[in-house]
């Protein structure tokens, strides 16, 4: 079954209710749903804009996508695997934080010589101006 591509306004809906969370750590968190739909829109808009199955990127507990062009894995841990919490992924996916910058200060965990490619397509998009 086909997923469906991720609507631009209801991604810039769901980023728009975490970005006072994501600017100002310190501010009122957002709920568990308004994170998850953030959190999945973007990771749902990277696998659109990179299509692919040869990296693997997992945000606990709310989604895992594949993308990159290259080869496809199907089974056990995939060879190419980016991974991190869902604030750290947000700040990437709108450009408040830089790929390589969390990879070495270790709040992301990027696996394989093809993980980093996802750099290529960050930001995702950007939050709404305060």
């Amino acid at each position: 079954m086909a997923r469906r591509r991720v609507d631009p306004g209801e991604l810039l809906a769901a980023v728009a209710a975490v970005g006072e969370w994501l600017r100002d750590e310190r501010s009122a968190a957002p709920t568990r749903a308004e994170i998850a739909a953030a959190v999945r829109a973007t990771a749902r808009a990277l696998a659109d804009s990179a299509p692919g199955h040869s990296v693997e990127v997992r945000v606990p507990p709310f989604v895992a996508v594949q993308c990159v062009e290259g080869p496809r894995h199907t089974r056990g841990t995939p060879p190419n695997v980016v991974e991190t919490d869902p604030r750290t992924w947000l700040l990437l996916a709108t450009g408040l934080s830089e790929f390589a910058r969390a990879v070495e200060d270790g709040v992301v965990t990027a696996s394989g010589s093809r993980a980093g490619e996802i750099a290529r397509w960050l930001p995702i998009t950007r939050p709404p101006a305060e």
